[in-house]
């Protein structure tokens, strides 16, 4: 519910922010390309979704990562390991599995 409002509220301020510039009108020029009389909604719109382009491949690089560090530990090799070692090895065995060495 909180995400249907917020993304609610984002849409009322970017429509509130295009039509108070729509007579605003600016040149843009990219090298060897240039565009006259850009509304600067639309650059401004441009350059937001240019911007999610190349966030995509990070955002799931660090899904991957996170998910590769989440696994679980495998069940079957520790119960069985669990015969041949000693209570205190055991301790040592779950602090290391949560980062606490």
């Amino acid at each position: 519910m909180i995400r249907l409002l917020g993304f609610i509220l984002i849409f009322v301020i970017f429509t509130c922010f295009i039509v108070l510039n729509l007579q605003h009108r600016s040149n843009l020029s990219f090298g060897f390309v240039e565009f006259n009389d850009v509304p600067v909604f639309v650059s401004v719109l441009f350059s937001f979704m240019l911007g999610m382009l190349f966030a995509i491949p990070l955002a799931f690089s660090l899904a991957w990562k996170k998910r590769g560090t989440n696994k679980p530990p495998n069940k079957k090799a520790e119960k069985s390991s669990q015969a041949e070692q000693t209570a205190p090895d055991q301790i040592k065995k779950e602090i290391s599995l949560y980062g606490i060495d």
